[in-house]
């Protein structure tokens, strides 16, 4: 017999909450999913606060939709619909006009930095570099994230991190953790629903600030999710820290690439050394029949790499887990599964490589 709906529904309504109703009469369940014999959905908590105090249910849900008849994988992603509450603001300026410095640095302690780059929006970097961060730390690197996109930052929702830093003596910047992961972001500064509207001296003094004033402690890695494009930001940082490599990220569409090979030629002029190319959604496999699509095109990356000379470092496929989980805030290369065996192969690539 068939999974349904219908029935998954009726199962998760015998899990009453602490005040009151029940996880679907209260209509917290979004992104209900069902392959064959695998069920995916998320836990829509009313506040962050919340979420954070649901984990048993999350665990309970899990384990009453298992029970069901045909049921063999479950995935349950608690997510929320509010914004958090945050302290007070510490005394700290955020943007403005760039100090002046001798010539490229970094900060104390962090052995190499990892810029990842594309030529244009959509390509998913930001999936790319939040998992990548996080497959690194689980093999027993010290990894730092810092969220360059100044513009759109992602990576406090990516990372499920929403508190807002500490500066306790409105100089020096005390970045967040979350996954084994130090992260820092604009984001985390300002009113998430507020947009970020800076020329660019005032984005080239934020980032300076965010590498520099940022207590990023020891780390082997650092990774910057770079904003799209060939911009303001992307100068700064190649200009004025001391890079160890960028990791350029495209889809195989024909135009994604055609940008992908701006951003190249903007690291090459720049004098940064390019490590080498990801293809982000690759190709889509579906979980039903198994077949195995290409909607983006195939190869077009990889072609790409070998006409450069250089390294393809990985190959990703579009995946609806991957989503999911970016969106609940624990990235996928967190759990297990074959996307998390992929960043951790990607992982083990830089590592051994030494760029990592």
């Amino acid at each position: 017999m068939a999974l349904t709906q219908q029935a998954v529904l009726a199962a998760l309504s015998k899990i009453a909450l602490p005040d009151g109703g029940d996880l679907v009469g209260r209509d917290m369940i979004r992104a209900l999913d069902i392959q064959g014999a695998t069920i995916r959905f998320v836990i829509e908590a009313p506040t962050p606060e919340a979420a954070r105090q649901m984990e048993p249910l999350r665990q309970a849900a899990e384990t009453v939709v298992a029970q069901l008849a045909g049921v063999e994988k479950v995935s349950v992603a608690l997510t929320a619909h509010g914004p958090a509450e945050k302290p007070p603001a510490p005394s700290l300026k955020i943007g403005g006009h760039p100090t002046p410095q001798a010539g490229p640095s970094k900060p104390a302690g962090v052995a190499r930095i990892l810029a990842v780059g594309s030529g244009k929006g959509g390509v998913g970097k930001s999936t790319v570099s939040s998992n990548l961060a996080v497959a690194l730390a689980r093999q027993g690197r010290r990894v730092g994230l810092l969220d360059a996109d100044i513009y759109g930052p992602s990576q406090p929702r990516m990372m499920g991190v929403n508190k807002r830093p500490a500066s306790p003596d409105g100089k020096t910047i005390i970045p967040l953790q979350g996954h084994g992961v130090t992260l820092m972001s604009i984001g985390l500064m300002l009113d998430p629903d507020k947009a970020v509207v800076w020329r660019g001296p005032m984005l080239m003094g934020a980032l300076q600030q965010m590498l520099g004033q940022v207590q990023w402690g020891t780390l082997d890695v650092l990774i910057v999710d770079l904003p799209p494009g060939t911009g303001d930001v992307q100068l700064t940082l190649c200009q004025r820290t001391q890079l160890t490599g960028a990791i350029v990220v495209s889809t195989p569409q024909d135009v994604a690439l055609l940008d992908a090979r701006k951003a190249i030629d903007m690291f090459n002029t720049l004098k940064t050394p390019i490590l080498g190319l990801v293809e982000n959604m690759s190709s889509f496999h579906c979980p039903s029949c198994g077949h195995e699509a290409h909607i983006f095109g195939h190869g077009g990356v990889a072609q790409e790499a070998q006409r450069l000379g250089l390294p393809l470092l990985a190959q990703l496929p579009i995946d609806l887990e991957t989503r999911l989980a970016g969106d609940a805030g624990t990235p996928v290369a967190a759990g297990d599964g074959p996307m998390a065996e992929a960043y951790a192969q990607f992982a083990r690539g830089l590592i051994e490589g030494g760029m990592a």
